[in-house]
């Protein structure tokens, strides 16, 4: 979780407008240690409590659609590494390959059981898997799928100076994201050229202001979203 040393940063990164987020993140590495200690403790924790749970939505993925229980989908996280996300599928298989990499509200390749799933964000919950392995973390910026961070700006890679998060305060921000995304007649035009900046706006703005006490308040405020809708 520590940031490297600039020197040590891809090439694409070492860069004037990346800078000063670097040089904050630079001065949090005690808190980012904490970070990762609490993500491996909490990740734990909650992998044996919900294994009921996980047992579960697997049986109810399985006899509902043919296909894999988890959606295994490749995404950047921290220094533009890859990894293979987990995701309880929620959509028939291999969605990804008969549409747009960006879900909208009463998209057509959600399951029924999918929906309820997604309803109650439950789809996500196996990311507790990711922030065990350290792939992701608790409060981070949401990994998105290459073809989307190749459009990033030099300043948007910023974000990538720290693991991918399971949830953000653009996370929060853009809850109904599928909802503002239903009527466009190009999804992934709208995406890249309106929400994915507005977003990243909220990301930048949670990185100038890192801290591990504000993240725990992104956790809580995420819980609250959830359950209000």
């Amino acid at each position: 979780m520590l940031v490297k040393k600039w020197e040590k940063l891809p090439q694409n990164m070492q860069t004037e407008a990346v800078r000063p987020y670097y040089e904050r993140l630079r001065k949090k590495n005690f808190s980012l240690f904490w970070k990762r200690i609490f993500d491996i403790f909490v990740s734990s924790i909650m992998l044996i409590l919900l294994s009921v749970l996980f047992l579960i939505l697997a049986i109810a993925i399985k006899i509902d659609s043919r296909g894999p229980v988890f959606f295994r989908q490749e995404r950047i996280t921290q220094y533009g590494k890859t990894f293979r996300i987990f995701k309880f599928r929620t959509m028939v298989n291999n969605a990804d390959k008969i549409g747009s990499q960006v879900t909208v509200s009463q998209d057509a390749r959600i399951t029924r059981v999918g929906r309820f799933i997604r309803k109650c964000r439950l789809d996500e919950v196996s990311q507790l898997i990711d922030v065990w392995r350290g792939t992701m973390t608790f409060v981070g910026t949401r990994p998105e799928v290459p073809k989307y961070v190749e459009r990033y700006s030099e300043e948007m890679l910023a974000t990538l100076l720290l693991p991918a998060g399971v949830t953000s305060e653009a996370s929060i921000q853009f809850r109904n994201e599928d909802e503002l995304l239903k009527d466009a007649e190009s999804v992934d035009d709208v995406y890249v050229n309106t929400v994915l900046p507005q977003k990243m706006a909220y990301n930048l703005q949670s990185l100038k202001k890192y801290g591990f006490w504000r993240d725990i308040g992104t956790m809580f405020r995420t819980v609250f979203a959830v359950l209000k809708r």
